[in-house]
């Protein structure tokens, strides 16, 4: 099968970057950039053919770079050669959408899928053009403006037009793919048609993150690690995970994402967290690492006697699932797709978020009992493997696939 990904601000390559690089952990580079790049990785491994359509942010950037076997990364000429903010890329996916038409007019692919709403909006504008063969639309959302307006209020940046946009794509896309059953109540709430919606989760690579291998270096704040690893924004609610820190004492906490080591000074979440630790009377046992490297994560993971996430409301979550893979318990908020990968009482425990008292208290009771933390991590790892391999996720995508041109040919 001949399959287009549109990503238009979460380049695949981003996952392949080191911490120096245009790597992880940045404002807009995250799960999707992984989610991205994996799921295309093993669908080329399955025999399918991928070209990963994403925007050009820099004026150096080749036209066409090989991402794995049967996988090709394309940069989309749409707006200027820069960094541009995901939430003001709105005005450019008309260009985007109309490079889409005029590669896809004369060698249309099989499906087209996209991630992310304003990806959507290029795809299903590009596969529908006057006197050709419709392109049947996989839309994943990765995040919902919905939820995101309900939890941001007025501190929410996305354009105006954003969910009147996302219902119309829900609408308009032959299947949608929801990561987590929590989201399927939040489309069926926007009027997308339950029968379109299927469910695949993200997935973790089981052959980097595993329980055996080094664990990274701890520092001295105490027994006990807790680790923590995300985008450093404030509703990443890493500032929870520093409160629950004051009320044990002893731990240390480490905190990795955001900007690379030696630009956290100038970072304003940064600065803010650091408040946080000082009015909390922790900052001696809270260490920022900064951006770390995809090859350093599973040793960080490894170092922790608990990994904590805990965001206000999370699309996916994949941290969860890696530490679990690496056999490490998970603590975390009890919102979106952690309600599915972690088990509360078998795997890790799930709090309400913004609740550091909480959160305090189930790290709490895992840090004191060894025997529970370990059951907990071999549960954590048994579940990884058993229900969240990506050769599990891409057979169910490409099920979803074939649903959805079984779909288009019927139309035509």
């Amino acid at each position: 099968m001949r399959i287009a990904m549109i990503s238009e601000h979460a380049s695949p390559l981003a996952a392949k970057a080191g911490p120096a690089e245009k790597g992880l952990g940045g404002a807009d580079g995250g799960g999707q950039n992984v989610f991205v790049a994996e799921l295309a990785a093993e669908l080329g491994r399955r025999g399918d053919y991928v070209t990963v359509y994403t925007r050009r942010d820099a004026p150096a950037l080749p036209g066409r770079v090989r991402l794995a076997p049967g996988v090709t990364v394309e940069h989309v000429p749409a707006g200027p050669p820069e960094h541009i903010a995901k939430d003001a890329l709105l005005p450019w996916m008309h260009d985007f959408g109309t490079y889409l038409e005029r590669r896809w007019a004369a060698d249309p692919p099989d499906v087209a899928h996209a991630h992310f709403w304003m990806s959507g909006l290029a795809a299903i504008q590009a596969a529908q053009p006057a006197g050709a063969r419709r392109v049947p639309v996989v839309q994943t959302y990765h995040a919902l403006g919905t939820v995101k307006r309900r939890h941001r209020g007025a501190k929410d940046t996305s354009p105006a037009s954003r969910v009147r946009l996302e219902r119309a794509i829900g609408r308009g896309a032959d299947a949608v793919i929801a990561t987590c059953s929590d989201e399927v109540a939040e489309l069926a709430a926007m009027g997308v048609p339950g029968d379109r919606v299927r469910v695949v989760p993200c997935g973790v690579d089981l052959g980097l993150f595993t329980p055996d291998g080094r664990a990274a270096g701890r520092g001295d704040g105490g027994p006990h690690r807790i680790v923590a690893l995300s985008r450093l924004v404030e509703r990443k609610g890493v500032d929870t995970a520093i409160r629950a820190l004051a009320h044990l004492p002893g731990a240390e906490l480490a905190v990795a994402g955001g900007p690379p080591r030696g630009a956290l000074d100038a970072d304003p979440e940064v600065r803010r967290l650091r408040r946080v630790a000082r009015d909390a009377g922790v900052a001696g046992r809270v260490e920022f690492l900064g951006r770390v490297g995809r090859a350093e994560v599973p040793p960080l993971l490894r170092s922790a006697s608990v990994v904590v996430t805990l965001p206000w409301y999370e699309p996916f979550g994949m941290v969860p699932l890696e530490a679990m893979a690496c056999g490490v318990p998970v603590v975390a908020s009890a919102v979106g797709g952690h309600l599915d990968t972690v088990l509360d009482g078998v795997t890790g425990a799930l709090v309400p978020p913004r609740d550091p008292e909480a959160a305090a208290g189930a790290i709490r009771a895992l840090l004191a009992d060894p025997a529970k933390r370990a059951a907990m991590g071999r549960a954590a790892g048994d579940r990884a493997r058993e229900r969240y391999s990506w050769a599990r996720v891409a057979a169910a995508t490409a099920e979803v696939y074939r649903h959805a041109a079984a779909l288009g040919e019927v139309a035509a």
